[in-house]
């Protein structure tokens, strides 16, 4: 379970108008400190302090926000949808987050309106967490709940984090998604839970098996293990391997290269060494290398182009 310090600004206290005038601040000593900084007004009649509103980043700040919804809410609702991907640290790729979602608790219609949106959905007691002293859905919930108002490819990105970080399994979002099967969006979840993979590390890699499925390439086996003939051991792993294809495919990402850093490396260095492994799986495998980037995935025909024509059956895997 995810736990942020008490300290963290993402916790910072949501103060009401009401709260404040009854400490004894009136509208324009409110507005003073305000226009100095030590308060910012997160939505209309709540408040944040200035310092933790500027620390935060973008969905940092999307979760104030929430906090401030929840609190001047009239009914018993949990964040759902976005904002409890949000609250479950998941890769916001790509996603806007101009609303704040919620599902009532009360499973009456709920509506859109001044930056709020309300889902209409029944919760299980199975469904809904304590997160960050907030009430939220469960992994499981909210991943099924993001798919269906997400397109596939984002969807896989969220179900497939989730599942990496082991919050969920495939049992529980089947499970999850046959109570949900009727509901509006449930008809993206068969093809969300088909792609998603939780050996995928990085919204790359779930976006590449995306790329794969969409273009109608064989689909590759994520983080394969490479070992040596001779000796059966394990030398390396590499992102995607069509083994009878005689191909692997690594994903080169910023932060990859952030990650494979050693004290007193350059990336110079980490670029060198990864050439090296490269070079060495070639040899033990007779198999070759594509290397793609970010930008190769929003060009998906171009890039599924180049990787079929490098496709070499072959009668041995190692």
């Amino acid at each position: 379970m995810i736990k942020r310090e008490p300290d963290d600004p993402r916790q910072s206290r949501i103060e009401l108008r009401k709260e404040l005038i009854a400490g004894g601040l009136n509208d324009r000593a409110i507005a003073r400190l305000r226009a100095d900084g030590t308060l910012h007004r997160v939505r209309h009649g709540a408040y944040v302090a200035g310092a933790a509103w500027r620390e935060c980043d973008e969905v940092g700040r999307h979760g104030l926000k929430a906090r401030a919804v929840v609190r001047q809410a009239r009914a018993d609702v949990v964040l759902s949808h976005l904002s409890a991907a949000a609250e479950w640290e998941i890769p916001l790729w790509d996603m806007t987050l101009a609303d704040v979602h919620l599902t009532r608790e009360d499973q009456r219609a709920g509506r859109h309106e001044a930056g709020v949106q309300q889902h209409l959905g029944e919760l299980r007691p199975v469904d809904v967490v304590d997160l960050n002293d907030e009430r939220v859905t469960a992994p499981t919930r909210t991943a099924l709940d993001c798919a269906s108002i997400l397109d596939v490819e984002h969807g896989v990105t969220v179900v497939g984090d989730l599942l990496h970080r082991k919050l969920t399994t495939q049992k529980e979002l089947s499970e999850c998604a046959g109570f949900m099967e009727r509901w509006p969006g449930s008809l993206k979840h068969r093809a969300v839970l088909l792609l998603a993979d939780g050996r995928c590390e990085s919204v790359g890699e779930h976006r590449t098996i995306v790329l794969c499925w969409r273009q109608g390439l064989p689909m590759p086996q994520p983080q394969y293990k490479v070992r040596d003939p001779a000796t059966g051991e394990v030398v390396a792993r590499v992102d995607f391997a069509w083994p009878e294809l005689g191909l692997f495919l690594e994903f080169d990402g910023r932060v990859k290269y952030q990650k494979l850093l050693k004290e007193g490396e350059s990336v110079t260095d980490v670029v060198l060494r990864e050439k090296r492994r490269e070079e060495l799986i070639c040899r033990l495998t007779g198999w070759r290398c594509i290397r793609i980037v970010w930008a190769d995935l929003y060009a998906p025909e171009r890039t599924a182009a180049i990787i079929r024509s490098l496709f070499r059956p072959t009668t041995a895997a190692s």
